[in-house]
């Protein structure tokens, strides 16, 4: 069985919803085990073990969430040379624009020589004063599913062995 690691970190809630929704269209394939995993606990042994990934964030000021940032930190050189070709995708809840954030981890992604398999998905919350940013976020039915989507083409491919 072919595993992909959903690794994800969330405040308010958002990126967490997606991240669920991602494993819930990765699960509808028996020959993918799609494990979620909060960034804070993913060490470089659990990247090694998997076939493929899914990097699921916030955006904070522009850039990827500091414990998504302290995890790709953690694992980089662990994993560097030893998961080249592997495919990702990434999903980014940002508040206003999210490419910034998107565009660090495709370099991260780069430099681990990952394929990309997906163009990365930035659901905008539209949230933009202080109560709005710190407090729990809904997301909508249509950008779940973009989500769910995002995890069944990743899990496809890695199942059909196109990726």
């Amino acid at each position: 069985m072919k595993r992909l690691l959903i690794i994800w970190h969330s405040q308010t809630g958002g990126s967490k919803a997606l991240a669920q929704a991602a494993a819930e269209g990765a699960a509808a394939f028996d020959a993918i085990e799609a494990k979620l995993l909060f960034a804070d606990a993913a060490q470089p042994a659990q990247m090694l073990q998997s076939d493929a990934y899914l990097f699921v964030f916030p955006e904070n000021l522009a850039a990827i969430s500091g414990v998504m940032k302290a995890f790709f930190d953690r694992c980089y050189y662990p994993c560097l040379g030893k998961i080249e070709g592997r495919p990702y995708a990434i999903i980014v809840c940002a508040g206003s624009d999210g490419s910034n954030a998107a565009r660090q981890a495709e370099r991260i992604a780069t430099g681990w020589r990952l394929k990309k398999v997906a163009d990365p998905l930035i659901v905008c919350t539209n949230a933009q004063t202080e109560a709005a940013i710190l407090g729990s976020k809904t997301i909508s039915p249509d950008e779940l599913r973009k989500a769910v989507d995002t995890g069944a083409h990743i899990a496809a491919g890695v199942a059909l062995g196109i990726f």
